[in-house]
């Protein structure tokens, strides 16, 4: 049996389906930005690409939190 997929993570199949990208485009997105602050992003991604607060944060934490995809 397979764990259910916790944390950031568990916001990619509807954040997908919301705003049609994949999860890389975001994170390279994300990667590319000049703002490296957490909060800094999560706004930046609200503001610039219409993303909600949970899914820009759920973005931002997986991001910063791993070496890449």
């Amino acid at each position: 049996m397979t764990e259910p997929v916790k944390g950031p993570a568990s916001y990619f199949p509807s954040i997908e389906k919301k705003y049609g990208q994949p999860i890389a485009h975001w994170t390279e997105l994300i990667r590319s930005s000049p703002l490296t602050r957490h909060g800094e992003l999560v706004t930046w991604l609200k503001t610039e690409h219409g993303l909600g607060h949970g899914h820009a944060n759920a973005l931002v934490a997986y991001t910063l939190a791993g070496p890449g995809d």
